[in-house]
């Protein structure tokens, strides 16, 4: 290549990236046409484009310039797939409609509708079209790729919304008191080991972490159940993470060593604590050893415990589960849990823009199932709220 071909490719090398195809034509058509004799050539080369592109370039360099904004002549180029099958749209909009599900008929009823296997039956339906155009075809219909929402939360209680409000209350009036308010639940729990986890992060090219093909529990170091408290008040979260059940005596172990390890210090002056908790699961409204494990805590911090309950299937409501769980499940994403150290230190590094702390520990004793008799529930010195005391109540340290 001569100085004049290095000085074009190098004017175009720090042009190209801001250029369209017309303009690179353009640039490349000037340099030759300045070059003169074999500029078509040498022009080609330079650029790495075809003679025939740069001669294209040239009598384009002639011609009327095209409208603001267009590339292209109108009319050039092949005509859409629609355009040229009127009946395209109408046969694909028939396939992915989600009324067709209930027709055995339908050739895709149970397939996964990928761009390919719509393309290969627009194709037997003599409607051939190459299955890059399909996602075109279906982003002009409406569609777009989605995955299923978690949105479905069966028969509403007719006093959702009010029982809700009376939560809203609750906490706020606690708030306001200065006096400790948390939300409680229990995340998903997870497999330790080597195990493909949801997401991505950036790696080196070619050094992704390498996880287990199978994720069969049995393969499994063990179960790691985290059981979290969110302090609504001071955006702090603080997650006991356990080894062995999710009972209703690991829950309040875990609020205990809240207690013990941030709220005692954070609330000296605390006269109650009120907590925030879904109806099922080791703290449901209905279980008999969550009422009698809150009562050894409130004898044993001396504070009666204001305890409400969202609504069934309003889990998602639950601050906990938004302030909390979601962050940490961004935050350990695309991330092996490969042992415990690991899962309590990615909790424990979990943080956002607003100001949320997160500490995390290790519960690794054993919670054998427990029978509570009626004359253990009788001794809860539980007082129940006039308004659906199902769901509302104190459990107030035992009389000396």
């Amino acid at each position: 290549m001569c100085d004049a071909e290095t000085a074009i490719a190098e004017r175009y090398r720090l042009m190209a990236a801001q250029l369209n195809e017309r303009q690179r034509r353009a640039f490349a058509a000037s340099e030759a046409r300045i070059f003169g004799y074999g500029g078509i050539a040498a022009a080609a080369r330079a650029c790495e484009l075809s003679e025939n592109t740069v001669r294209k370039g040239l009598r384009e360099l002639d011609e009327q310039p095209l409208a603001a904004g267009r590339v292209r002549k109108p009319g050039a180029g092949r005509p859409a797939a629609e355009d040229s099958d009127p009946e395209l749209l109408d046969v694909l909009r028939g396939l992915v409609e989600d009324e067709t599900r209930g027709d055995p008929e339908r050739v895709l009823l149970w397939t996964a509708k990928s761009a390919r296997k719509l393309a290969d039956e627009l194709g037997r339906r003599g409607h051939p079209v190459g299955f890059r155009t399909v996602p075109r075809l279906l982003r002009k219909l409406g569609y777009s790729l989605q995955s299923a929402r978690k949105t479905l939360e069966g028969a509403q209680h007719p006093d959702r919304d009010a029982q809700f409000a009376h939560i809203n209350t609750t906490v706020a009036a606690t708030v306001a008191a200065r006096q400790p308010a948390i939300s409680i639940d229990t995340k998903k729990k997870e497999l330790v080991g080597a195990f493909k986890n949801a997401g991505r992060e950036w790696h080196s090219e070619g050094q992704a972490p390498r996880v287990n093909t199978y994720d069969f529990p049995s393969m499994a170091e063990g179960k790691a159940i985290p059981y979290g408290i969110y302090d609504i008040a001071k955006d702090t979260g603080f997650v006991s993470v356990g080894i062995d059940r999710d009972t209703a005596q690991f829950s309040v172990a875990a609020i205990t060593a809240w207690w013990q390890q941030l709220g005692r210090e954070r609330y000296p002056d605390a006269q109650s604590l009120t907590i925030t908790a879904d109806c099922g699961g080791s703290n449901g409204n209905r279980t008999r050893l969550w009422k009698t494990e809150l009562q050894h805590l409130a004898d044993q911090i001396s504070l009666p415990i204001t305890v409400c309950h969202f609504p069934p299937g309003t889990s998602k409501w639950n601050k906990v589960e938004h302030r909390l769980f979601s962050f940490i499940s961004k935050n350990w994403r695309g991330r092996p849990l490969a042992s415990y150290q690991v899962i309590i230190d990615l909790i424990a590094a979990t943080t956002t823009r607003s100001g949320l702390d997160v500490y995390a520990r290790l519960d690794d004793n054993q919670y054998p199932k427990v029978e509570v008799t009626d004359a253990e529930l009788a001794d809860v010195n539980i007082t129940a709220h006039q308004f659906h005391p199902e769901w509302n109540y104190i459990i107030n340290p035992s009389p000396n």
